[in-house]
């Protein structure tokens, strides 16, 4: 039962649907690191969002380096729980992959609500044996349940990391975005830390406008924000040296290049921080 519950964060025979007919973030995120778990509608806003900016699968793979420098820099610091909400369909190596190579006995609770995450779930469930990897379906506006289901596998009394990877600027300020992350926050204790990534208009006001606009005709909200706004998810959190940056600056000494980021700076902004 507990992993049933893990896998759906809803009563174990309730059916989980896969919604073909409009585009999903996951999925097209999926499509632009050149997987094959999407769907044509996913496709298609993405070729639209690549008319607009060809750099939009760029973004993707720095956001993802961003994700693995982040990772091993915060394992690499004593960090041995992990909480990733918004995981993603699993592209290799995985959160839990980097950080279990730095700290073998590393514990990692990712956190989706694609239906396709769900199906790859068994992926990302090969932990090394002195770890954990473990899986929650939820949605990030749904905290009371990401923080029931993490606590059956996460020690809340020890420091965890929670990773929010290029998801918050699909949850706009009127849904509640802020409120979100002071809520997870609010759940861990002094010393775990908070590593995101958003993009932003701030560089390509007009490009941005059109794929907002885009986007929100296909059902998908983006709330892209500047980098003030971006900082005020940290207010109160300590952050980590060089502070809010552009994604490709930050601790670019902990991973290789990702080919083709110098091409013009990358619209979006990376932070790590330490609840005090």
């Amino acid at each position: 039962m507990l992993m049933e519950f893990l896998m759906t964060g809803q009563d174990p025979a309730g059916a989980v649907e896969i919604d073909t007919g409009k585009p999903h973030p996951a999925r097209m995120y999926d499509w632009y690191l050149g997987g094959k778990d999407n769907y044509p509608v996913d496709e298609e806003m993405g070729r639209q969002m690549l008319a607009l900016d060809p750099r939009v699968p760029v973004m993707a793979r720095v956001n993802r380096a961003f994700m693995h420098r982040a990772t091993r820099w915060l394992a690499g610091h004593g960090v041995r729980q992990f909480l990733d909400i918004g995981t993603g369909i699993p592209t290799e190596p995985n959160l839990h992959q980097v950080a279990q190579q730095v700290a073998p006995d590393a514990a990692v609770v990712y956190c989706d609500n694609d239906p396709i995450v769900l199906a790859h779930a068994a992926a990302l469930l090969r932990s090394t044996p002195e770890g954990v990897t473990e899986y929650l379906q939820a949605d990030v506006r749904n905290p009371a349940t990401i923080i029931e289901g993490a606590r059956k596998i996460l020690d809340f009394e020890q420091p965890v990391a929670l990773s929010l990877i290029a998801l918050l600027h699909f949850v706009s300020d009127e849904d509640g975005a802020h409120e979100l992350v002071d809520r997870l926050l609010a759940e861990v204790p002094s010393g775990s830390y908070l590593m995101m990534t958003h993009a932003t208009a701030d560089f390509t006001p007009e490009e941005s406008a059109a794929a907002t606009a885009k986007l929100k005709a296909a059902g998908v909200t983006l709330a892209l924000r500047s980098r003030d706004e971006f900082g005020r998810f940290f207010d109160g959190l300590e952050l980590v040296e060089p502070g809010v940056a552009v994604v490709p600056e930050w601790h670019p000494e902990l991973g290789e290049p990702v080919p083709g980021q110098e091409d013009g700076v990358i619209p979006g902004y990376g932070a790590v921080a330490r609840k005090p």
